[in-house]
């Protein structure tokens, strides 16, 4: 007879990840038992609930499959109990009862899947490989929001949107390796943040953070400004100085706006990036410099190469590991949240009482295009907070006097455009039709479900159209 508790570990462990199978039917339970093993799974299992929250008081798992019908006791339930005890815990729910209500409320109760009884083989490890990977990601964006909480009292790099979780990821990755990286990105969309970001989840998190804004330091000065001077190498030079490359030494220099370096910088940089090494102004004895460069501008360098004005052996120096940050209206998805944030930052220094938004105004914050992006908004809110003498946000506090776009540059990218169009377009019909889908549906000619897709894309909740 099977005992309850069985313990086995392959013997070609690949992945090191301990997994729970949960079954009351022995011969499930050991087809599941087989498969992982052979996937390079340590596996633990179990078969009743009693069993489980026993294992779960003396183990570490990195997964649970779990039945949905395990004797008297509710899968789900259990599933529950588990996730109360280990938030972060990935289950999978295995099910006879293959119903898709079944499978949305799993889903719903925190579920990360669910797979039919009889599965197959290889869809039972697909379906493990994926919430194992997704929990990896998940601690890997938790692990590097505290260490930005820690380092620079900004409570988190905030966003749930898939465009900034897609830039986390490439950080937590990017952060693991020595290269250089390069961060593309329009103004305000917080390209120092993320270079903070990368050096404090960085092996170099212990040395130095030193950063250059290339676009504010004269050319004149520039050189000295990198690689430092010896005395009496200019006017006015009476004393050694230490360059901010050495004083990077060790860490990681951060070289924002790279694109207005004048060329004759370029060339010397590129000459510190092959060497490691250089010679302070006026000196004759080499500073050696261990360093790891991340570079960032609002401008794409190709197009300033084929300009001639940035140098194309210096480019492929820097943009080893590319990292493109999304404009505001990119992911308008976390307006609310950015917008929420700054709200309580601004009335906490301010000491003002100041609940919230209402709807108009945050249909305003919703539709605007935000040219100035991050610190834009951050702006908009300071200014709305400090004009406000009610308990929320009133629409005439927002955007008051808003950013006009010089002539000059008013023609957006058609893509840009197309979206813009659209946005203002549904925030219209919504506005008109108070929030009422099915109405506001009928009138643009789509079906519920496709409309509802569309609202989702741009970021745009009804609730907020109802009222205000």
């Amino acid at each position: 007879m099977m005992p309850n508790i069985r313990e086995h570990q392959s013997t070609n462990d690949r992945s090191g990840r301990h997994i729970l199978a949960v079954d009351d039917d022995p011969n499930i339970l050991q087809v599941l038992e087989m498969r992982l093993l052979s996937g390079g799974y340590t596996v633990s299992t179990a078969a009743d609930a009693a069993d489980v929250r026993r294992l779960l008081e003396t183990q570490a798992f990195d997964l649970v499959l779990l039945d949905l019908r395990l004797g008297d006791s509710d899968g789900i339930e259990l599933m529950e109990t588990v996730h109360a005890v280990h938030p972060g815990l990935p289950v999978i729910i295995l099910t006879a009862y293959g119903t898709i209500q079944t499978a949305v409320d799993a889903m719903r109760r925190g579920a990360f899947g669910y797979l039919t009884k009889p599965f197959e083989g290889r869809e039972l490890l697909v379906q493990v490989e994926k919430a194992l990977e997704q929990q990896r990601l998940s601690q890997e964006v938790h692990r590097l929001r505290s260490m930005v909480k820690d380092a620079y009292s900004f409570e988190n790099i905030i966003g749930r949107s898939a465009a900034i979780q897609g830039v986390l990821d490439q950080v937590s990755q990017a952060a693991q390796s020595e290269s250089s990286v390069y961060i593309e990105g329009q103004s305000g969309t917080g390209k120092e943040l993320i270079a903070k970001t990368l050096h404090m989840c960085s092996p170099r998190r212990e040395g130095p953070f030193v950063a250059i804004n290339c676009a504010a330091i004269p050319e004149t000065l520039l050189e000295s400004e990198l690689f430092g001077y010896e005395k009496g190498a200019f006017t006015g030079a009476d004393r050694n100085r230490k360059g901010l490359m050495a004083e990077a030494h060790g860490g990681t220099f951060f070289l924002d706006e790279i694109s207005e370096m004048p060329s004759s910088m370029q060339v010397k940089l590129l000459r510190v990036l092959e060497e490691r090494a250089f010679f302070p102004v006026g000196g004759r004895k080499t500073v050696n410099v261990d360093i790891r460069i991340i570079a960032a501008s609002n401008k794409h360098l190709e197009t300033e190469i084929h300009k001639g004005t940035f140098r194309e052996d210096l480019f492929y120096r820097i943009h080893v590991i590319p990292i493109k940050l999304p404009t505001l209206r990119e992911r308008r998805e976390d307006i609310p949240l950015l917008a929420r944030h700054f709200l309580e930052k601004y009335a906490r220094i301010m000491s003002k009482d100041i609940k919230g938004f209402s709807a108009a105004a945050m249909r305003k914050l919703m539709t605007y295009a935000w040219p100035g992006n991050v610190r834009e908004l951050e702006n908009t809110i300071e200014c709305a907070v400090a004009l406000s003498d009610s308990a929320s946000i009133r629409d005439q506090a927002i955007l008051r006097h808003p950013f006009q776009v010089p002539a000059g540059n008013t023609v957006l990218p058609l893509k840009d455009a197309k979206a813009d169009f659209e946005r203002n377009y549904l925030s219209k019909l919504l506005e008109s039709t108070r929030g009422n889908i099915s109405q506001a549906s009928k009138m643009a000619g789509k079906y519920r479900a496709d409309f509802y897709n569309l609202l989702k894309k741009h970021g745009l909740d009804p609730k907020t159209f109802r009222n205000g």
